[in-house]
């Protein structure tokens, strides 16, 4: 039931959600003069690992690529370490945390500059976390990104062999060589028959 208030005067954003997260949280991306302490650059040039590019879109059930969707990431540097600090972050030159919006580009992508992550602990596989925010999702949606290349790493890992077998490539990257850079390709399916796997947290 509305109240007289939301009568009067319409929904605020906390109750319509969106598209507020990409413009808001990248919005230097999408060309505000706003401060932003994380962007799609994760690594910068001393940063320990394989450089990579990683790259794709997120996918509505029609297989529409969606223009304002927020991605953020987390991960280890090539070495499964975290910085613990800003300072410790400026110094190996490695950030752990990127976001990015996919309302800029041409093909509706999310394109993050990192490098390829190291395995955080013994028996899992080198993976980095994502979650997937966008206009008219009430909760956020996270998921893992593995990596193709990373066979027997990943046949060990406890997490990606929990899930159903003919699932498990929702959540694999497959790597591509592109004018001597290193790229990850990964759509994210939010619905449909090719819907990536999501999980609790």
């Amino acid at each position: 039931m509305m109240s007289a208030l939301e009568t009067n005067f319409g929904q605020t954003p906390s109750q319509t959600v969106g598209p507020y997260f990409a413009y808001g949280l990248t919005a230097a991306q999408y060309g505000y003069d706003f401060d932003q302490p994380f962007d799609a650059t994760v690594a910068l040039d001393n940063a320990t690992g394989e450089r990579i590019r990683l790259e794709g879109r997120v996918i509505d059930g029609d297989g529409v690529p969606i223009f304002d969707a927020l991605v953020e990431i987390s991960q280890p540097d090539g070495e499964g370490r975290y910085p613990q600090t800003v300072e410790e972050a400026n110094e190996i030159g490695f950030r752990a945390f990127g976001r990015c919006g996919t309302g800029t580009d041409a093909h509706k992508r999310f394109v993050f500059h990192t490098v390829k992550p190291g395995a955080e602990a013994p028996g899992e596989a080198p993976h980095i976390n994502a979650i997937i925010t966008m206009r008219g999702m009430l909760l956020h949606a996270f998921t893992r990104i593995y990596f193709g290349d990373e066979v027997e790493a990943n046949a060990k890992d406890a997490v990606l062999q929990s899930v159903p077998e003919q699932r498990r490539n929702t959540l694999v990257a497959q790597r591509h060589e592109q004018g001597g850079a290193v790229v990850y390709r990964f759509d994210i399916h939010m619905q449909g028959a090719q819907e990536t796997v999501f999980f609790d947290v």
